[in-house]
């Protein structure tokens, strides 16, 4: 079976490891990202560390895959522009990787490489039509439809976290109004809390945030469960939002499968049942039954699995 290498490239750490297409991640490591020693620093420095990854098992790989957040220019290799990593713009992600290694590089949107990892490793297996949403301080989608991956005509399409859920809604940090991902990602989550500060002093999020040092979704889901009065709005917000979203996919992508992943989905016992209870209300009644909606089985993995599906779709 072919072993490739999965690293996914993230702003403040990069996850590698080394993966067999039948039997998963072989081995992995994770280190920080340093973005101090810019861009062709940290691309030697994923260089070596991929290598002493490789020594470490005695293993050949036949090409490396790299998920990266971003629009990315994936017939090149080229990072357009990610908020991620500031200053790197065009950069060529794939020829530096080669120019500094023997490997065979192929590198994708971090959002199509989490779908290609549920189609071959995850949820989506044995799927032909797969609508993936990852949920973290953003929102990223991914869809593939009769076996292909959907990216447009200039490769950034399936922008599912963009699409409009509350016209005239909180701005998004695209520029446009009520976008899912202003509503029902973590750092809108987080921004509702605050905003609700003066009218709910005494919610059980900020006494978890003074006891944590920190307020996240993770804090919100908790005041929930503890039937917290703005954890509650909150939420609610956040289930509806999502399931006039995942409605919308269902329409127009008429999927087998619609997989949640990304960390928020960790929180999923808080906001399943009653999300997919909305959904099945808002969606037509010929599309009842037509899909599942899931929960990704991938968690930290994930990233690795993605990025190194990338390479093996490629080699197919």
């Amino acid at each position: 079976m072919r072993k490739v290498a999965g690293i996914d490239l993230g702003g403040t750490m990069i996850k590698m490891g080394i993966v067999d297409e039948k039997d998963g991640i072989i081995d992995k490591i994770e280190f920080e990202t340093k973005l101090d020693l810019g861009f062709e620093g940290v691309v030697k420095r994923m260089v070596e560390m991929l290598e002493e990854l490789i020594t470490r098992n005695a293993v050949e790989i036949s090409a490396v895959g790299i998920g990266s957040p971003g629009s990315i220019d994936h017939e090149n290799g080229v990072i357009r522009f990610s908020p991620n990593f500031p200053g790197w713009e065009n950069v060529p992600l794939k020829a530096e990787f080669e120019r500094l290694s023997s490997f065979q590089v192929f590198v994708e949107n971090d959002a199509n490489s989490a779908v290609l990892g549920e189609k071959w490793f995850g949820a989506g297996k044995n799927k032909e039509h797969i609508v993936l949403l990852t949920l973290g301080t953003g929102i990223g989608g991914g869809v593939i439809s009769h076996n292909i991956l959907i990216k447009g005509h200039d490769g950034i399409g399936a922008e599912l976290g963009h699409t409009v859920v509350e016209p005239n809604g909180p701005l998004c940090g695209c520029g446009n109004y009520g976008c899912l991902e202003a509503i029902a990602s973590g750092s809108a989550m987080v921004r509702f809390a605050n905003e609700g500060r003066r009218k709910f002093p005494n919610s059980k999020i900020f006494q978890l945030e003074k006891d944590r040092g920190v307020l996240g979704a993770k804090e919100i889901f908790d005041a929930f469960r503890e039937n917290d009065p703005l954890a509650t709005r909150i939420i609610e917000r956040f289930i509806d939002a999502m399931s006039t979203a995942i409605a919308n996919f269902i329409h127009i992508f008429n999927p087998q499968i619609v997989i949640l992943g990304g960390g928020i989905s960790r929180g999923s016992d808080v906001f399943f049942d009653e999300l997919k209870k909305r959904v099945e209300m808002k969606v037509m009644p010929s599309f009842v039954s037509t899909y599942e909606l899931v929960v990704s089985p991938l968690l930290n993995d994930a990233g690795i699995l993605g990025a190194s599906a990338v390479a093996l779709e490629a080699l197919k």
